[in-house]
């Protein structure tokens, strides 16, 4: 995550807080987190660099949320994706969205069988555990929105009928710049809908060194068990840190920190549009999980700072004189962690 640090690395718990005594996490709790601390390791044999975007997919499955990935092409986002699946043994599907794609091409849909003369449903690709849904803003919204159930739901109705989707669920979507051509911006009940928004940045000068020296070598992205990568983690982890997740504590003088940051975005002179309440529990979420993944059994106010901007950035619309001026979410943002008091 961009805010956050770059590794998700165990910490030494720190003393009991105001929060009141907790639970100590068990073995089971600590399983998990030194499994979902390897899926950095594994994850860097195919992926060079992009330990806060590796970090931010991590909360995201922790939290139940979906991720939207922004990168020019080509600084690995759709691998990044593919090979956290296999990592955690995850079932995967990709749909590239172009702006000729249907609806029922993501869902699924009614197909007329000749020999029963019965429709019967065929599922779409939306039907996995890791749905990468790769340039997402090069559909129309119609397309878009074909995805709003699913990722709200977690089911799919077609004729009526409601079809559950596998569990775990999460869709990764990737897209352009949106100032790129062919682009269309998500529209806002959709983009409120992702729990965290990563920036993939272009790699530095040694990184992209790394990345060639590896192709030269021999590295071909299409076969990650030859890079190495195999699976270190797998759904039944997945519920175990979920669950010790749910057991990190949350102080009131936390939580009133995060609705106050949220209030504040909304009286903002840059924005027209501040984070809803949605964006409220979203920050809550991943501040939790942040928590967890650093050794804690509490929230503090820097699991929240961590966290804001990558939680937030995507919930709030710059007024357009803001955007000629050069104004950008992130440092709206930023003003506000600098202004609204930090609870002791």
């Amino acid at each position: 995550m961009d805010s956050a640090p770059p590794a998700v690395a165990a910490t030494t718990p720190a003393p009991a807080a105001a929060t009141g005594p907790t639970a100590p996490p068990g073995p089971a709790a600590d399983g998990a987190r030194a499994s979902l601390e390897a899926l950095r390791t594994e994850i860097a044999k195919a992926v060079v660099g992009q330990d806060p975007a590796v970090t931010g997919l991590v909360v995201a499955l922790l939290c139940r949320g979906h991720v939207l990935l922004e990168g020019v092409p080509g600084v690995a986002k759709t691998l990044l994706v593919r090979t956290l699946a296999a990592a955690l043994r995850l079932d995967t599907k990709r749909v590239q969205f172009t702006p000729d794609l249907m609806p029922g091409d993501v869902t699924g849909s009614l197909v007329y069988d000749a020999r029963t003369a019965e429709f019967s449903f065929q599922p779409g690709p939306v039907f996995t555990n890791l749905l990468l849904a790769d340039e997402i803003n090069r559909t129309p919204p119609k397309t878009q929105a074909s995805l709003l159930e699913a990722m709200e739901e977690r089911q799919v109705s077609v004729d009526g009928t409601p079809r559950p989707l596998p569990e775990p669920f999460m869709v990764a979507a990737t897209q352009n710049p949106v100032e790129y051509e062919g682009t269309y911006p998500l529209p806002e009940a959709q983009l409120d809908r992702f729990l965290l928004k990563l920036i993939l940045p272009l790699p530095g000068r040694q990184d992209e060194i790394d990345v060639l020296t590896r192709h030269a070598s021999g590295f071909d992205p299409r076969d990650l068990a030859a890079a190495g990568v195999r699976p270190v983690a797998d759904a039944a982890v997945l519920d175990a840190a979920r669950s010790a997740v749910a057991e990190v504590s949350v102080s009131p003088e936390i939580a009133a920190y995060i609705v106050d940051l949220c209030r504040a975005t909304r009286e903002s002179p840059s924005l027209t549009l501040g984070v809803s309440p949605r964006g409220a529990t979203a920050l809550l979420a991943t501040s939790r999980a942040w928590a967890w993944l650093t050794g804690r059994d509490y929230v503090t106010p820097d699991d929240v700072k961590a966290l804001a901007l990558p939680t937030l950035r995507h919930r709030v619309q710059l007024r357009p004189e803001a955007e000629m001026e050069g104004v950008t979410a992130d440092a709206v943002i930023t003003t506000v962690l600098a202004h609204v008091p930090v609870p002791r």
